[in-house]
C-alpha cells in the first residue's frame, strides 16, 4: 500500500512545480507527483500527491486516512518547441468498497 508524502511547492516562471520528498530515509524508491481525482460521481479533486512512479490500476493508496483503489493512470503530454513534454500525470481512484462493488456488478452483467 502506497502512502502519500509531504509536498513542497515552489512558484516558477513556467508554472507550479511540486517536489516530493522522501518520508523515510530507508526508502530507495523516488516519489512522483500525481493529480488525484476520485471518479465516483460527482468527481472530487483530492489534490496533488506523491506516489512511486510505477503506479498502476488495482493498487491501494491511502490519502488522509481513507483507502482508495487506483482505477486508471493517465499521462498527458504537450507539444512545446517541437518536442513532447510531460504536462500532467493523473490517478483516477475509487473508494475500495465502490471498486469491489463495480467488479461484482460487471461480473453479474457478464454472466447474464
Amino acid at each position: 500500500m502506497a502512502m502519500s508524502c509531504n509536498l513542497a511547492t515552489f512558484q516558477k516562471s513556467q508554472g507550479l512545480q511540486v517536489i516530493c520528498r522522501k518520508r523515510e530515509k530507508d526508502r530507495n524508491k523516488d516519489q512522483y507527483p500525481y493529480k488525484v481525482i476520485e471518479i465516483t460521481p460527482p468527481p472530487k479533486n483530492l489534490g496533488i500527491r506523491c506516489f512511486p512512479p510505477n503506479m498502476q490500476g488495482g493498487e491501494n493508496v491511502t490519502i488522509e486516512g481513507q483507502t482508495y483503489t487506483v482505477s486508471s493512470v493517465t499521462y498527458r503530454y504537450q507539444l512545446r518547441k517541437g518536442k513532447y513534454e510531460p504536462s500532467e500525470t493523473r490517478l483516477d481512484v475509487l473508494s475500495t468498497g465502490r471498486y469491489i462493488l463495480n467488479l461484482y456488478l460487471e461480473n453479474l452483467l457478464e454472466q447474464s
